[in-house]
């Protein structure tokens, strides 16, 4: 067995509850949750989705089941996850960790079966719903907004570092909106006369590559674009980022709390207690196609003045007065 399999067998048995058993499940309504991130960094998340879940009276292990299947940032994976899934006889499939997710749930169930989804793009463009408003079909969700704000991330680090001339942008070319990513932060590089230089990582090796790259070009500052698979490795991206000496954003808080400079996203785990109120709805009898597509729209910047010191960045008040977490 792969290491990695081994560590996520492992760490699934950690996030799922110790009640759920074979017995329970015949007589409980069951839950599949997926995802494309990793039960280690999704932890807080999972907890989210429980608290949604028991707004409709919903508890694990005492009155519904939860199937769990983690990709762990490895999306050719998400087909053969959801059709594991699709095996159980689901109350709800919910599917989690953006586009590589859903589209693989809606590929393997039936029309029959609800879904809740999260996804960072907007599910009308992706064919997962007819409106925000009414959905349609057997499919909701809550839409996260995770990408839109990639522009955003970039003019804030040219704000905090107005001398950068060269920041470099990590992208993984496996995620779905890796086009879109690059367009719009070329496109912000332009309107702002900043040179941006593009490193593709779409696994760990490509990862330690891109790095190693984007110092070669000389970049000053980086930015991490949003994507599930950058989540899993997010500790390990903060060490890169610190070892380099390269000042960083990031889409969630969870980075800046991990160490690296600075985020602006919305708050996750906000987006996931939304799921698990879907899923609970759909539980009690409501028909996804009466749930309107859920739209994040609280973001939050969250700066690291820790890091800044060690850095050697001296941030304006004005600036840091702007965040809505400081972390000293």
């Amino acid at each position: 067995m792969r290491r990695n399999a081994f560590i996520a067998g492992i760490l699934v048995s950690v996030v799922a509850s110790p009640f759920s058993s074979r017995a329970q499940q015949s007589t409980m309504p069951m839950v599949g949750f997926m995802s494309s991130r990793g039960p280690e960094d999704s932890r807080h998340l999972v907890a989210a989705f429980h608290e949604g879940m028991r707004t409709s009276g919903f508890v694990e292990g005492r009155n519904v089941t939860v199937e769990y299947r983690w990709a762990m940032g490895q999306y050719d994976r998400m087909q053969t996850l959801a059709a594991e899934l699709v095996s159980h006889q689901l109350s709800v499939l919910v599917a989690t960790g953006g586009e590589p997710s859903v589209l693989a749930a809606k590929s393997a169930a039936s029309s029959s079966t609800p879904i809740v989804f999260t996804t960072g793009g907007d599910p009308v463009k992706l064919g997962l719903v007819e409106s925000l408003s009414h959905p349609g079909g057997n499919m909701t969700g809550i839409s996260l907004l995770t990408t839109a704000p990639e522009a955003k991330r970039l003019g804030l680090l040219h704000e905090l570092l107005p001398a950068v001339t060269a920041i470099g942008v990590l992208i993984d070319p496996n995620y779905r909106q890796a086009d879109d990513q690059a367009r719009e932060v070329l496109e912000a590089g332009r309107m702002t006369g900043t040179q941006i230089e593009i490193a593709h990582a779409g696994n760990d090796r490509d990862l330690e590559l891109a790095f190693s790259s984007l110092i070669d070009r000389k970049v000053g500052a980086l930015l991490v674009t949003s994507d599930p698979f950058f989540d899993t490795r997010r500790d390990r991206i903060v060490e890169l980022a610190a070892h380099f000496a390269l000042p960083a954003i990031y889409q969630f808080r969870e980075y800046a709390t991990a160490g690296g400079l600075m985020s602006y996203g919305i708050n996750l785990a906000d987006g996931y207690r939304q799921v698990g109120v879907y899923a609970g709805r759909i539980l009690k009898g409501t028909q996804p196609a009466n749930l309107p597509v859920y739209q994040s729209v609280k973001f939050e910047f969250v700066l690291n003045l820790r890091t800044a010191q060690t850095l050697s960045i001296q941030v304006p008040p004005t600036f840091s007065a702007r965040a809505d977490e400081v972390i000293e």
